[in-house]
Parts: structure tokens; sequence; C-alpha cells
């Protein structure tokens, strides 16, 4: 079910270090140190981190500002490890952090490479309603409308914007072989996203999240959801072809890019009479 590069020029800074495996760290021109990455503010107490979250906060960054993009293979273990001045098992640390929290992905005999929501593996890690049996079926989506507006009080908190700030409405229903199962009301930051239309998420046949770090830049690394029991509305009644009262499973979900900022509120009544939400826990 589907749900839904600019080069750096590289300087050699100093780094003052307890760990012997380090004397100094290449890092770009545009990037703090790794001194930098381990002081505290002013005021703070004194902390330091280990080196491999150095390395993987350093990491990070480069793949915040697009440094390394959805699909693209990163440099080799062996090549990190003289970029930073540490030591390969160092940054293999970094690398098995930031592919357990799907930021990357390990492909045996081929690499290591930048998680995407292109791939077909991923592209349910959002979306948790499955069919119940066996059979996956055939999903479909239909826009309802994509609008932009002023945002309103409640989602420019959602959001970290301030109230009347652009933001971008998608309304839409997915069905499961032809049978609509989930109403989504989805909200965005207007100034990520311009240029964004029903057309342009009617053309697009992969999935939603594929199209938003694809065409926009924005990559969703993680969400969180409340979930409750609701009765339908005459709005989602109409939507999902159920009737008014009909008991449906609202799940509030925010999603954040890198360094936890908030890009997408959605909004979704999911029927369940031949579904169920599905989740692993570990």
């Amino acid at each position: 079910m589907s749900d839904e590069n600019h080069c750096f020029g590289w300087t050699s800074t100093p780094f003052l270090c307890c760990n012997p495996e380090m004397k100094s760290a290449a890092v770009p021109a545009s990037e703090p140190s790794l001194a930098a990455v381990a002081r505290p503010e002013e005021g703070a107490s004194p902390a330091f981190s280990p080196l491999y979250q150095q390395i993987k906060t350093l990491m990070t960054r480069s793949l915040r500002v697009g440094e390394w993009r959805p699909g693209e293979a990163i440099p080799s273990e062996m090549e990190l490890a003289a970029r930073f001045k540490v030591s390969q098992g160092t940054v293999r640390k970094a690398i098995e952090e930031l592919s357990a929290e799907n930021l990357l992905v390990r492909r045996q005999g081929k690499g290591t490479f930048v998680a995407t929501h292109a791939e077909q593996k991923s592209q349910y890690r959002f979306l948790r309603l499955m069919p119940d049996g066996d059979d996956a079926g055939r999903v479909q989506r239909r826009f309802i409308d994509c609008r932009r507006l002023r945002s309103p009080a409640d989602m420019a908190r959602s959001l970290a914007l301030k109230p009347g700030d652009a933001v971008v409405n998608v309304r839409r229903v997915l069905t499961l072989n032809s049978v609509p199962v989930v109403f989504d009301d989805i909200w965005l930051p207007g100034l990520l996203f311009k240029g964004l239309t029903a057309e342009r998420l009617s053309d697009y046949k992969g999935p939603m999240y594929g199209l938003f770090e694809s065409e926009f830049g924005v990559y969703m690394i993680r969400a969180d959801e409340k979930i409750r029991a609701v009765a339908a509305d005459a709005a989602s009644a109409a939507a999902l072809g159920v009737k008014v009262g009909h008991p449906l499973l609202s799940v509030e979900r925010l999603s954040f890019t890198y360094d936890d900022k908030p890009v997408e509120f959605r909004h979704g009544l999911y029927d369940t009479a031949s579904c169920h939400y599905r989740n692993s826990l570990s």
C-alpha cells in the first residue's frame, strides 16, 4: 500500500579531544568543527559526546543540506574515515546508528545509500493500514483538492509557523480494491512546497513522500501519531461512502525532517471494516 548538491570546500580544522585517535578533522567550511559539535553552549554544563556521535552529527548535516541525496551512495567507510581523520570503526558505528534510524540503508556488496521513500520496501514505512487476509490488494488514490491558504492558528502551532503564514492543504481518498478506506486531510508549510498542485500530485506515480523528497527536497524521517476511535461526520462519511456515525479510526500524524523540524500535519480517517492498523513493537 502506497503512502501516501552541492559540493563543499574542505578544510582541516584542529580538534582537541581526549580521544587519541582524533588529532584534526576535515569538515565543510560551512559547518562547525567537531570541537564545536562537542563544545557546550555558553552557560551550560560541560558535556562531551562520544566521537562516533560527533561523526554522526556531521554526517546528518551533510544529509540535511543535500550533499548526499536520497537514493545516492555515500562515500565508503575508508573515504569517510580519511575525511574526518578518525578510524573506520568510528565511522562504522556512526553509520550503524544512522541505518537504525532509517536515514541510511546498507546494501550487501554495493555500499551504503541514503534512504528514500521512493524505494518499494520503504513506501509503507509510515502507512500502517493493512488489509485483512494475505492479499495486499490494489491501492489507488484520488485527490479531492490542493489549496494554498493562510495558516489557521492550530496548524501554525503544529508546523512551527506564524499564524497567517502560507500553508498547502491537500485532501485525498485512498481506495483498496476500489473501496474507499482512508480520508486524508494534509497540511504542509507553503514556503517548502511552492508549486505543489493537485495535478502534480496526481501525475506522480510513486508515494507522496517520494514526491516530497525528489521535487521539493523535503525528506520525512520520523513521525509522531495519536490514534483514537471516532464517529464519521458528514464530510468523512461522504468521502468514504459510509453512514454518518460509522466507526472510524482517527490518526493524527506530525512528520518531521532533519533537526526535528515539523513539515507535515496529517489527519487520516480510516475505515477498518476490512482493514486493520498494524504496528511492530521492539
